[in-house]
């Protein structure tokens, strides 16, 4: 009964044309192939996390471990286009890559990024390339690279994705696997949408029987639709080395993307559970996207992030420090939940009576 209660709150990630088991089903087998190539422990090369973690690190001597992710922008591309706006997407690439990173305790170093378009045009690559600038700067990070390819029989428009490189200790990677109950959840605010789940939004706005327009003028919102489904993702670099090397209890850094707040569940150590009971106000595109897509409460929370960027997790002693230097960083953030004894593994969302497993949460 909860495997179809979970597929049915799925449907409408699932209709816009996301299907997550099916990717899900295809990294697993990914994975069981490229651990041939890993080499043994100790050894120059060698794999420091198991794949599924938000970024991983290798041995690079030295008692260093090079630390590495790749992610795009996602359909948040085909908004750009229709826009015409595309100094902001490059933005999105870097956050997407240096907040997967930094949740290793890695600092992020450089990035290269891949552009794929239908044909070049040096006004839309010039107002990437400003993006992509304004975006490392952010995270103090250089762009060392990267490629363009014109592929007009494979893509409509633009793609665009990066691969961030950083260094870490190997002996001060952070996983989790140190959380214990009591811990503190300190969430960080989103501002909006970042760049996960344009697909739903997309079509909650635009594929109905009197679609909006980008142009459309909502008054929860201060500006277009379009501006704020364009809005660029947050950067967490800063404040996050910060913590890491001030904060002594660090353990655990949750970069929440797809899968919202499920992402927690993402750490080494499975035999805990995180209930969130104080969750901070929910941004309007949030309540407009499941109004006018008629999407569920369960499903929201799987897709997106509902104003709650990046997790930082703590022990008790250090939350007022971590709270402060967060201030002092410009950042609004909140204690929106604790570290429970639970062998399943399980987040759970108190006021929104709300259970998740896996990728999945259900109504209670």
């Amino acid at each position: 009964m909860t495997s179809n209660r979970g597929r049915a709150l799925h449907d409408a990630y699932k209709r816009a044309g996301v299907n997550t088991d099916e990717a899900t089903t295809g990294l697993n087998r990914i994975v069981q192939r490229i651990h041939r190539t890993w080499p043994q422990k100790g050894k120059l090369g060698a794999v420091q996390l198991p794949i599924g973690y938000f970024a991983n690190a290798i041995d690079i001597g030295g008692g260093i471990g090079l630390g590495m992710c790749t992610d795009g922008v996602g359909s948040k591309a085909i908004i750009a286009r229709q826009m015409h706006c595309y100094n902001t997407i490059g933005i999105d690439c870097v956050a997407m890559n240096v907040n997967d990173l930094i949740c290793i305790g890695a600092r992020p170093l450089s990035m290269v990024d891949y552009i794929a378009i239908d044909h070049a045009d040096a006004e839309i690559l010039d107002a990437i390339g400003e993006g992509l600038t304004d975006g490392a700067i952010q995270a103090g990070i250089s762009i060392s690279g990267g490629e363009i390819a014109q592929l007009k029989d494979v893509v409509n428009g633009f793609d665009l994705a990066g691969t961030a490189v950083g260094t870490v200790p190997l002996d001060k990677i952070i996983t989790g696997r140190n959380l214990k109950p009591g811990d503190c959840i300190i969430g960080l605010a989103s501002n909006g949408i970042h760049s996960n789940g344009l697909t739903l939004a997309r079509k909650s706005f635009f594929d109905r029987e009197r679609p909006l327009s980008l142009e459309t003028r909502i008054p929860e919102l201060e500006v277009s639709l379009g501006e704020e489904l364009l809005r660029p993702t947050e950067i967490y670099v800063a404040e996050v080395m910060d913590i890491v090397e001030t904060i002594a209890t660090v353990k655990a850094l949750v970069n929440v993307t797809s899968d919202g707040l499920l992402n927690l569940n993402r750490v080494e150590n499975k035999h805990i559970g995180f209930r969130i009971g104080d969750m901070p106000p929910v941004p309007a595109i949030f309540d407009l996207i499941q109004r006018y897509g008629d999407v569920s409460a369960a499903e929201m929370f799987e897709v997106y992030n509902m104003g709650v960027g990046f997790c930082v997790l703590v022990g008790q002693r250090d939350i007022d420090a971590t709270l402060k230097i967060l201030e002092r960083h410009g950042r609004k953030a909140w204690v929106i939940g604790h570290v429970i004894d639970d062998e399943t593994n399980g987040v759970y969302l108190t006021r929104e009576r709300l259970e998740g497993h896996g990728k999945r949460f259900l109504s209670l």
